[in-house]
């Protein structure tokens, strides 16, 4: 039986890419899954809920949580996967295009840890992965606004590893390499030099099976971070 069979699981950017990919391997795996995107249709099987929310509104994550935990419980796994990518020259980047990926990579995730951890807190246990990027340990070019964010969220990752030493609550950052997603859609990176085509890239699934690896490890197995990339390409901060 998987380690996963009827655990209940969390995931936030939920309807496409990564957080897809990740919510469709727990699901798989036998874990029942609360599957959270703002652009979700609200709906409910055995073996999923489907919630539509903007994790950036702290009114509106209290409110998932009221509805998850009368639905389905605590969750014992909660994948913050949402967030946004945006690549653009510092002297070309507005404020407000700071401000938006601060929300969506860094408050986003805050407000979600902020709902559900307590409560698994009380309980004793349960995981948080967090959905990083090469980008919270690597400077690379054009990368200021997203940069800013991911660095950000690695230094919450660390302070929520502190306080929560000893709680039962475990805490994993998972770094991945450039992903083929849809937000590579308008930087076309086959077109550029330097940046890693997208035949060549990691694909939602790869990071979808590590967060699986993670999830499934035993409870005195404490992960701290995790940075995957694909396999023989190319290394090295000019990586894209």
């Amino acid at each position: 039986m998987s380690a996963l069979a009827e655990r209940l699981a969390l995931v936030t950017g939920a309807s496409r890419g990564i957080g897809l990919a990740v919510a469709s391997a727990l699901e798989g795996a036998g874990a029942r899954v609360a599957r959270v995107a703002r652009s979700l249709t609200p709906a409910r099987t055995s073996t999923r809920l489907d919630v539509p929310c903007d994790v950036t509104d702290e009114a509106a994550v209290q409110d998932l949580f009221d509805r998850v935990r009368a639905a389905l419980g605590i969750p014992d796994l909660v994948v913050n996967a949402a967030g946004a990518f945006l690549l653009k020259p510092f002297e070309q980047t507005a404020a407000s295009d700071l401000a938006a990926q601060l929300a969506a990579n860094l408050q986003g995730p805050f407000i979600v840890a902020r709902a559900f951890l307590p409560a698994m807190r009380v309980r004793g246990s349960g995981r948080l992965i967090t959905i990083g990027s090469i980008a919270d340990h690597t400077a690379l070019p054009d990368n200021a606004a997203y940069a800013a964010s991911k660095f950000g969220l690695r230094g919450l990752h660390e302070v929520l590893r502190k306080e929560y030493r000893g709680s039962g609550v475990l805490c994993t950052l998972l770094s991945p390499g450039p992903t083929d997603t849809a937000a590579w859609d308008p930087v076309n990176p086959d077109a550029r030099p330097g940046f890693t085509p997208r035949s060549e890239m990691l694909r939602p699934e790869d990071v979808a099976q590590t967060v699986l690896w993670i999830a499934s490890a035993h409870p005195r197995v404490d992960i701290n971070w995790m940075r995957i990339g694909p396999a023989g390409g190319k290394t090295g901060d000019g990586e894209q």
